[in-house]
């Protein structure tokens, strides 16, 4: 008998992440896309790269420092995946600046262009002197090192210049020191023109006026990186808020664990900085253009270059919210699933809004884990609280990168008398749902929505998620239930319509899969999730192959399933889908299962399934059901965005058929604007066939 606890038949996680930011990288070389599409794809890469090393490799850094040997089903040691990452990311290097510099190439018969202070003719240089002193020379900061001057702390993050300055008095004389250029300059100074120049360039003809009586000998711009995780202990943390706002402040001063420097830094300047920071070699990395692809964004927003970026897709309004109808009656009529961002997250926005100036509500719960600034959302609550209504707010204020944000909006919730939880000890409150209570003819009514995604008009729309909303009491009761969970001591919440981790979503799942598996080749699974990580679930899952389960995974980041192994998963098939939209639903059906389809806020991953609050929602609504169910197989189709998982834990782009191109986005595009086009009778109609159709057709073929 196989023994499916072998390391061998899983991919590591750090590994699979990395593959995964090497197909967004991908997307950045794809020359059918627009430039400026391709150019965000980029920033996107290294805006994931910074989380990464901050997050993951910070981690893995603790790990082996401490002589733990610890780690996942696959066994490698930290040590061992800290190798592999570093080979990984500097062989990727090379491949990174080639499509900068073609993508940027490219951009200048565009009228876009990036280059030096010395590229410019003296007119432009004129300007940028005008701006140094205007805008630059006020807030740059200039450090001296020397043995009166100590070398600085360098935020997370930070970056500036690296000097070697000549003391214009003794030519003998030679020193070091830093320029700093705070967060509040932009990375490129814009001339009218189109183009931008790394602000480096700017700074470097301006050193003398810096550092007077000096001149200088060579520069290299350079960029750091520290360990950005958090570790708040909850045991005497009576100020929640307290404890958080030390731990942002340890964050900007957490261990370096990455040093990115220019192409100008010579074996001199690295050593000196080096000296005074002591990151380790293999993770200091030298480019040959400018540092920090997230900045790419300043040129990626120009508004007047969008015509170089994918065509914007407006959301709609569909039926039943393209009335007038209150949303309440709306709700008491039917049940409604929406797909954002093709259908507008508005709706969900309204329902906040309304209940928050109806009189006959009486309450709103609400869990907020990443709302974004300017909510919307937040100030209807705010509105609905100084109205007198009561309002309950479970703000995360562990949410990692929003903590500072999400700090902000509970303190402004609490002033305005709503009651704001900040958190569940041992926990993080990951579940994305809300409860309205009102009034109707003399008894309380409830409206819930339950989604994927987070209360963040902003995100929703580039990200793709589910709303489910609806005013069953089955539903509505059990959400009473987790609120007062969440509110309350209790540590044996279950409920009995929705299924709440840690206690029971891990359990469920494994019950489903195992259903499957004793159906054996009648079985079928499809699951779209973030990431697939746990053990468990996998190894459901590779019985379930055994037995001849069919089973479709759209996994979009992290995979350590190997599928198509000999004996184990010969019947999984692992898609990523990677565009213009972020993949973020976790949708689940299965085939067997009376309910048959589900949504949730959880990945399948140990952290969400035993260490944090989640919901999984049982989709019983025939419509709504049958409408996830499309989806999922308009996507198991795809073969545009896709790549295919190996069993090597490499990644095949699915080859497209000429003839027949299933780009699930754009079909989901043209399917809502046909909807819009049509009566609400025909618009049921083709919500229903449009995936069936596609996949049919695709089969007859």
């Amino acid at each position: 008998m196989l023994n499916l606890k072998n390391p061998n038949l899983y991919n590591n996680r750090e590994l699979s992440w990395l593959q995964f930011n090497t197909r967004v990288l991908k997307q950045a070389q794809d020359e059918s896309l627009p430039l400026l599409e391709r150019l965000k794809f980029l920033a996107i890469y290294g805006t994931n790269l910074d989380e990464f090393y901050m997050i993951r490799v910070a981690g893995l850094k603790k790990l082996f420092a401490a002589g733990i040997i610890v780690s996942g089903a696959d066994k490698l040691t930290p040590l061992q995946q800290l190798r592999e990452i570093r080979t990984y990311l500097h062989q990727e290097q090379q491949v990174v600046e080639h499509c900068r510099t073609a993508i940027l190439k490219k951009l200048e018969d565009e009228g876009v262009s990036v280059k030096s202070y010395d590229e410019v003719n003296n007119q432009d240089k004129s300007k940028l002197n005008q701006f140094f002193n205007e805008n630059i020379y006020p807030v740059i900061i200039p450090i001296a090192i020397d043995s009166t001057h100590p070398f600085p702390h360098l935020n997370n993050l930070s970056f500036g210049l690296i000097v070697k300055l000549q003391d214009l008095d003794d030519e003998s004389v030679e020193r070091f020191g830093l320029i700093r250029v705070p967060r509040v300059l932009e990375r490129f100074v814009q001339l009218e023109n189109g183009t931008y120049i790394p602000i480096e360039s700017v700074v470097a003809q301006h050193v003398q006026d810096l550092f007077p009586g000096f001149t200088l000998l060579k520069y290299a711009a350079f960029r750091v990186t520290r360990n950005a995780d958090i570790a708040i202990e909850e045991e005497e943390a009576d100020d929640f808020m307290e404890i958080l706002e030390e731990g942002l402040k340890l964050r900007r001063k957490g261990e370096m664990v990455r040093l990115e420097v220019g192409s100008n830094a010579d074996d001199e300047i690295i050593n000196f900085f080096n000296r005074h920071t002591n990151v380790y070699k293999d993770d200091i990395y030298k480019f040959h253009t400018y540092l920090n692809l997230s900045s790419l964004w300043q040129i990626v927003s120009n508004k007047n270059f969008a015509h170089l970026l994918a065509a914007p897709f407006k959301p709609k309004n569909l039926p039943p919210f393209d009335t007038s109808e209150n949303i309440f009656t709306t709700l008491e009529k039917q049940d409604v699933l929406m797909y954002h961002p093709y259908e507008s997250f508005e709706p969900v926005v309204k329902f906040i809004q309304v209940a928050s100036k109806d009189p006959d509500v009486v309450s709103i719960k609400m869990t907020l884990y990443r709302s974004g600034t300017n909510s919307p959302i937040v100030k209807a609550l705010m509105e609905a609280s100084e109205s007198g209504k009561q309002v309950t707010v479970m703000v995360e204020l562990k949410a990692r990168f929003d903590e500072e944000n999400n700090l902000i909006w509970a303190k402004a919730l609490e002033k305005s008398g709503a009651h704001v939880i900040y958190g569940i000890k041992g926990f993080k409150v990951h579940a994305k749902a809300t409860l309205v209570t009102r009034r109707k003819n003399g008894k309380l009514k409830q409206y819930a929505h339950l989604g994927t995604g987070n209360y963040n008009p902003s995100t929703a729309k580039i990200y793709t998620d589910m709303s489910y909303m609806t005013s069953k009491d089955e539903i509505t009761n059990d959400l009473t239930r987790f609120f007062h969970f969440l509110t309350g001591f209790s540590k044996k919440g279950k409920l009995n319509e929705l299924y709440m981790a840690p206690s029971q979503i891990k359990p469920k799942i494994l019950s489903l899969i195992h259903n499957e598996t004793r159906q054996g080749e009648n079985g079928q699974i499809i699951a779209k999730v973030n990431s697939l990580v746990d053990e468990d679930v996998i190894r459901a899952l590779y019985k379930a192959s055994q037995a001849g389960v069919k089973i479709d995974l759209i996994v979009r980041g992290i995979c350590c399933l190997k599928p198509g192994v000999e004996g184990v998963s010969e019947n999984i098939r692992v898609i990523s889908i990677l565009g213009k939209y972020l993949e973020h639903p976790r949708t689940f059906y299965f085939k067997n299962d009376a309910a048959g389809v589900y949504i949730s806020s959880a990945d399948w991953m140990p952290r969400n399934l035993v260490r944090r609050i989640e919901l999984l929602t049982a989709i019983k609504d025939e419509t709504a059901k049958d409408k996830i169910l499309q989806i999922l197989n308009l996507q198991c189709a795809d073969n545009a965005l896709s790549h295919e998982l190996q069993s090597d834990g490499s990644y095949i782009k699915v080859k497209s058929d000429e003839e027949y191109i299933i780009h699930n986005h754009r079909h989901l595009e043209g399917y809502v604007n046909n909807i819009v086009k049509a009566s609400k009778k025909e618009s049921t109609n083709y919500t229903a066939n449009l995936a069936t159709k596609i996949f049919t057709d695709r089969e007859e073929e």
